[in-house]
């Protein structure tokens, strides 16, 4: 088959990495005595010996890095690294079916946020640290195949990020390697200062650091049912609000800053500038509808609307009240923020904010042309001029989202989900965001409800918006597997 065992060969590799990484939340459960650190170690000497014996079976020669194998590498190690992630939910005792296990592993790698499991209070420390973990490190995994990846893949539009970092030359490995090193770098070293202000906020250490961890990968698995609500603590949200920023601005910027000290070139960046602009104006426009139809003041407002709206648009997740009841021009708000998402670069999912600069600059020039048919007027992305392919890439990659989410929704739907279960469901899993909308998936419920099938599916509807959906739909032609 096409490539497939240097595919499964490198993916090999993560799977040795997620063993190791078992190992930390088994110690964890050793010290506190409970008798589930069996799970994790029985399943990283499993997933070890599996994945060693993939790395010496398979070892063959490398293929020339194409699109094609790129296409095929990325969803080979998605797919493997989420059956490994799911291993402990499997091999536990937890309430949880196999299509769950699957579903909560997805999405911690997806950092998408949503969740089959209640009663997460009194759950064992080694899964609460687990779920954390897995968002954290596929947080990384995204700003990786985000700014070095798909740029050479040309998925929707990315190529327009395409920077020596990630042109396959010869000249540009070593430039490669030391970007990818700074990156974790800076990656590790926000998390760490999230932790720590958690901790000086009021957070145990435990809570500060597996918050800390799905706050930077804007995850948003959280230790509590009540997720951040369970705090009570506006400073904890604000801080929370600040952090969640962070980690949906391109890490390239921070690499910048960390190498030249030019720390105003993130504002000078045009998506920085749009998605700031756009959060303060959407947080004002919220605080005022809810100081006026909630008698809520006007501090307790901005606190609550600001944490709740880049929680949404940077598809964290996290809830500290149930905005679904905040009145139906704040439940049409937050559906809407459900599709924008971040920057590009970072580690949020969602359409992402400059395909809808590139979108809008494209109507802008179309009413341009009804009144001045031969008027020449360039497609800008900042100072760049965008050219044909990467518009083309940008519609094409708004045309496949836009079907997959509507067959997403008929499938729910086909499963006797009610509309808004099923309209919300298949966007959040398409988006990476977390919860939906309505009683059963909405901030204040979960996932459980949902049958095997419909867990199954969302499984591969956050996998598919994860890799911008073409990468993992282009598998399924015949063109792709033909020589």
């Amino acid at each position: 088959m096409l490539h497939l065992r240097p595919a499964l060969y490198i993916a090999s590799y993560f799977g040795i990495v997620l063993a190791l990484a078992m190992v930390i939340p088994a110690l964890v459960d050793l010290a506190d005595g409970e008798p589930t650190w069996s799970v994790f170690a029985v399943s990283a000497g499993g997933v070890f010996c599996v994945s060693v014996l993939g790395v010496v079976s398979l070892r063959e020669p490398m293929p020339n890095f194409t699109p094609r194998f790129g296409f095929l590498l990325t969803s080979v190690i998605w797919g493997t690294t989420s059956v490994v992630a799911a291993v402990p939910f499997w091999l536990s005792s937890l309430p949880i079916t196999p299509a769950g296990g699957f579903f909560e592993a997805v999405s911690g790698l997806t950092t998408t946020g949503a969740t089959v499991l209640s009663e997460l209070d009194a759950l064992q420390r080694s899964f609460l640290l687990w779920r954390a973990m897995t968002q954290w490190l596929g947080g990384i995994g995204i700003v990786a195949i985000g700014l070095f990846l798909f740029p050479f893949l040309r998925i929707g539009g990315m190529q327009v990020f395409r920077t020596e970092s990630s042109d396959r030359s010869d000249k540009a490995l070593p430039r490669l390697v030391s970007v990818t090193r700074a990156l974790c770098f800076i990656y590790f070293l926000i998390s760490l200062a999230c932790a720590i202000v958690y901790a000086a906020l009021g957070m145990s250490v435990f809570d500060a650091i597996c918050h800390a961890m799905t706050t930077i990968s804007t995850g948003g698995f959280s230790n509590h049912d009540r997720s951040f609500g369970f705090f009570q603590n506006s400073q904890l949200l604000w801080a929370a609000v600040f952090f969640m920023v962070l980690g949906a601005l391109p890490f390239v910027l921070y690499v910048e800053v960390l190498v030249r000290g030019r720390i105003g070139n993130i504002w000078k960046d045009w998506q920085v500038r749009t998605f700031i602009t756009g959060v303060v104006t959407v947080t004002i426009a919220l605080t005022i509808w809810l100081d006026q139809t909630r008698n809520i003041n006007v501090g307790d407002a901005l606190t609550q609307a600001a944490f709740n709206v880049v929680s949404v648009v940077t598809t964290t997740g996290y809830a500290s009240d149930d905005y679904a009841v905040w009145g139906p021009f704040a439940y049409g708000i937050f559906f809407i923020l459900t599709f924008i998402g971040g920057a590009s670069g970072s580690t949020t999912g969602g359409i992402k904010v400059y395909r809808f600069i590139i979108v809008f600059q494209a109507l802008r020039r179309a009413f341009t042309r009804l009144v001045y048919p031969h008027a020449m007027q360039p497609l800008r992305f900042g100072d760049r001029i965008i050219e044909q392919d990467v518009y083309d890439s940008v519609i094409i990659y708004c045309i496949a989202f836009f079907l997959v989410y509507g067959l997403a929704i008929l499938a729910l739907s086909l499963a006797g989900q009610d509309f808004i279960t099923a309209l919300t469901g298949a966007l959040t899993a398409l988006t990476n965001v977390g919860p939906g909308l309505g009683e059963t998936i909405g901030p204040a419920g979960n996932f459980a409800p949902l049958g095997e099938f419909e867990l199954w599916l969302l499984s591969f509807v956050m996998i598919l918006g994860r890799l911008e959906i073409m990468t993992v739909l282009i598998l399924f032609t015949p063109v792709f597997w033909r020589d």
